[in-house]
């Protein structure tokens, strides 16, 4: 009889790991609101249940026996693969440790006190102790949703309660503004092992918004400064305790050489990053290696310098999410790989 893996959301981001699942042949059950879920028709079992309902999301897992649980590019799903993986004894990262990673105050309250570099941040009001420029974001949410740059002070409670509306919690976080080239690293960790596989760059819009527009592997980055982030981001996985599966760490590198880590977020970087630059750059099969870990199997970590890899979105206005981009195309080297417009 086959394993059962759940996944949980079953938008276009998760497509590529329930049909990597079924390749492997994996009995596969999603969870989601059925608006958008295009994973509803390519996975063996669908609950219209949200996300966020982990309780409930525990209960069908119990009844269905799976075998391991696992998300791919939702930072708000992390948690909840977090708690049932927890509960039933399942591989996966501590359900507290996913909290952690998915309040970005705290995160930085963390990866602080651990001696790892991040902007200096407030969510009391007023703000005192952060100079202009700002940046004011919802403490919970990814993809630039609610990010927005703020120059001057008469701005400010404008950009709060925009983010505060658009956060899970109802909170936002106020961050000094870090200039600086951005760049992201796509890690797997089993056990408290984390293996280093690549570092992004990346182009945005800048500013007010910050949305992403393109993607490369691997970086340009010096190979010393590539060595110095990997040992970073493993001292703020292991302080905030992500110790199994994908993570996805954002960081700006300024003109004097500070390293400041954005956001450590316990799941596979999104935007194809994770699905499939990864593998096109190094061979490595991410999706493979995430499905492995959540069902306790060991996993080896092979990766070589293999071609280019970079996917670019289309913005045909302007945006203010990543949720108004209307297509892209994924290269390797100069080839086109995927498209959709």
């Amino acid at each position: 009889m086959s394993q059962t893996l759940a996944i949980i959301g079953a938008g276009y981001l998760q497509l590529p790991v329930v049909e990597r699942a079924k390749q492997m042949g994996l009995r596969t059950i999603c969870f989601s609101w059925p608006q958008g879920a295009v994973c509803k028709d390519v996975c063996d079992v669908f609950y219209p249940v949200s996300i966020t309902e982990k309780d409930e999301i525990l209960r069908l897992c119990r009844e269905e026996h799976i075998d391991g649980i696992c998300t791919i590019a939702s930072d708000v799903a992390a948690p909840t693969v977090a708690y049932v993986a927890e509960q039933m004894g399942l591989p996966g990262n501590p359900y507290e440790a996913a909290v952690k990673a998915h309040d970005k105050q705290l995160m930085h309250r963390i990866l602080t006190a651990a001696g790892v570099d991040c902007p200096l941040s407030n969510i009391q009001y007023p703000i005192s102790n952060l100079q202009y420029p700002l940046i004011v974001k919802p403490t919970d949410r990814s993809g630039s949703l609610g990010v927005q740059k703020v120059e001057r002070p008469e701005d400010l409670e404008a950009a709060i309660t925009q983010a505060k509306a658009l956060s899970l919690n109802g909170e936002a976080i106020v961050e000094e503004f870090i200039e600086g080239r951005e760049i992201s690293v796509e890690m797997i960790s089993q056990n408290g092992v984390h293996h280093a596989l690549q570092i992004t760059d990346k182009t945005t819009t800048g500013a007010p918004h910050f949305v992403e527009l393109a993607h490369h592997q691997p970086s340009t980055l010096p190979a010393d400064m590539q060595t110095r982030i990997f040992a970073i981001t493993r001292r703020a996985l292991d302080a905030l305790g992500l110790t199994n599966g994908a993570s996805h760490s954002e960081y700006r590198i300024t003109k004097e050489g500070r390293v400041v880590v954005m956001e450590i977020a316990g799941r596979m970087g999104g935007d194809f990053i994770g699905s499939d630059l990864v593998q096109l750059s190094t061979g490595y099969d991410f999706l493979k290696g995430v499905i492995e870990v959540a069902l306790g199997l060991p996993i080896e970590v092979k990766t070589k310098a293999l071609a280019r890899s970079s996917v670019v979105f289309d913005a045909p206005h302007e945006l203010t999410c990543s949720a108004d981009r209307t297509g892209y195309t994924i290269y390797r080297d100069d080839q086109i790989i995927n498209q959709k417009s």
